[in-house]
């Protein structure tokens, strides 16, 4: 175990310590003052930036720094002298613990207070360009249990608390159900009650857990990368159907069968259970193919539309993308749907479509959807979508924009009028901003899950492009995420 010695400083001390260049400096009873972005917030010593993690303005903190630069530094709290008066009482056991839920000591109007000045400060300060005032954020209705899909792991290696790890009588080793912890690899956060998503959630996961211990099956080893239970994904729809695969981590037939016929006898509301054979190092499912026990292998949910209330079904397998919040990916279509502004008569550009969900939830008032995505098995997915709802003003294309969007391209399908864009937390890539500017539809609808590439790519296509409307929503309660979404008028 590793020791060193914690220097207890001042604040002029601090700047002491600093010319000295010396380690494990710990500040006494900062005051937390400010919000900063991504789940941190901030205490200033001396006009000096100090990030923090796990605390909240109005906190008087002992805070151990891991960086010091010139300018900032960053460090996490290791005594708490007094909390702020904005905080409430987390409602689950694991707040603390396993790291999903950041915010949950926070009342849910501050958690939105504080998204939505993010969003606004990120577009100031990045994106550099003219702004219309944000209209107010929309928040979640329900605040628990709204996801409608989680992965859980099981593994042979429980996480300790750091309470746990001075009792000698705890120990890691143990088969557990739940959640990586945040920073750690091998170990998994044992979950007894996750409130994320509806029920038989929790039943299933322990379950699955009870069920592979009574019987001796191993759980996954991630670190020696062996073992058989390793990875369960629970999916749950809006309109009753539950999807569930669980992932293993050896071909052995007798011991699959055995835990498919124990879980569809226990848990008969799955309407789709399957299994996937993972013997790779890692968990990733895109190269695996999922086995159908029971069902008919998908699930279907359903997105309705504000205006006439029409609904749009979309067929979701266990490899498929979809928004994760399905009510408030209601909202966040009916934002995009508004800000593209359809008469009926427009030929809209889907770019990064994934599955086709957008382009197929705005097709009602628009003459033609052109979808692009880089992902093969997406797009197939989006022409399944289209043809499930009967829609046939819809074309999806696999591939790179900048390759599908020549003139040639235009000929035949019509430039766009309105062009989606709906791009990973990495944003746009710089090439396909410039498309857009080539293309120059007149309106650009740019949803967003991470407010800093937003601003980044709003920067670049100001060149043709003002900054019309800006909306954010939060898809994701008690986290600090939250979701954008931008309307951009051609300059001219």
């Amino acid at each position: 175990m590793l020791k060193f010695k914690v220097v207890k400083v001042n604040a002029y001390d601090y700047f002491c310590a600093v010319r000295r260049k010396k380690k494990n400096i710990v500040l006494e009873k900062l005051l937390v003052s400010d919000y900063a972005a991504e789940g941190k917030s901030l205490a200033r010593v001396e006009g000096k930036v100090i990030f923090i993690e796990n605390v909240v303005p109005g906190d008087v903190v002992d805070v151990r720094l891991l960086k010091n630069k010139k300018d900032w530094a960053e460090g996490v709290p290791v005594f708490t002298h007094s909390y702020s008066a904005d905080r409430v009482q987390p409602f689950c056991r694991h707040f603390g613990i396993c790291g999903g839920c950041q915010w949950q000591m926070l009342p849910y109007a501050k958690q939105l207070e504080y998204k939505f000045r993010q969003v606004e400060e990120t577009l100031k300060r990045i994106g550099k360009v003219a702004l219309p005032p944000s209209l107010p954020i929309i928040g979640a209705a329900g605040t628990t249990h709204y996801r409608n899909k989680i992965e859980y792991t099981f593994g042979n290696k429980r996480y300790l608390t750091r309470e746990e790890l001075g009792d000698e009588s705890q120990s890691s080793e143990a088969d557990v159900a739940g959640f990586h912890a945040k920073g750690l690899f091998d170990k998994v956060v044992d979950i007894q009650e996750c409130h994320l998503q509806e029920a038989p959630t929790n039943e299933i996961r322990l379950a699955v857990k009870e069920l592979a211990i009574a019987n001796g099956w191993p759980f996954y080893d991630i670190k020696n990368h062996h073992g058989f239970l390793r990875t369960m994904q629970v999916r749950l729809c809006t309109t009753g159907e539950l999807m569930v695969n669980i992932m293993v981590g050896e071909n052995d037939a007798e011991k699959i069968n055995r835990l498919m016929e124990e879980v569809a006898a226990r848990f008969p509301s799955i309407t789709t259970l399957l299994y996937t054979i993972n013997t790779k190092w890692n968990d990733s499912l895109h190269d695996l193919e999922p086995v159908v026990y029971s069902g008919k292998g998908y699930v279907v949910e359903e997105l309705r539309t504000a205006t006439d209330g029409k609904s749009y079904r979309f067929k979701i397998g266990p490899k498929s993308f979809f928004q994760t919040n399905t009510k408030q990916a209601e909202r966040l279509y009916q934002i995009t749907n508004e800000f593209a502004g359809l008469t009926g008569n427009e030929t809209v550009y889907d770019l990064y479509c994934g599955t086709g969900s957008i382009g197929i939830f705005v097709s009602g008032g628009a003459k033609k959807i052109i979808g692009v995505e880089m992902i093969p098995a997406a797009i197939e997915d989006a022409k399944e979508n289209a043809a499930l709802n009967g829609i046939t003003s819809a074309d999806f294309f696999a591939g790179d924009v900048a390759d599908i969007c020549t003139p040639g391209f235009f000929a035949t399908h019509g430039r766009p009028d309105v062009i989606i864009t709906d791009p990973p937390r990495a944003g746009m890539h710089e090439k396909l901003v410039r498309q857009i500017l080539d293309m120059a539809a007149p309106t650009v609808v740019y949803v967003s899950c991470n407010p800093a590439t937003q601003a980044r790519d709003l920067n670049l296509l100001d060149e043709k492009y003002a900054v019309t409307m800006v909306q954010p929503v939060d898809m994701f309660p008690h986290t600090h995420h939250i979701e954008n979404v931008v309307q951009l008028k051609l300059k001219f």
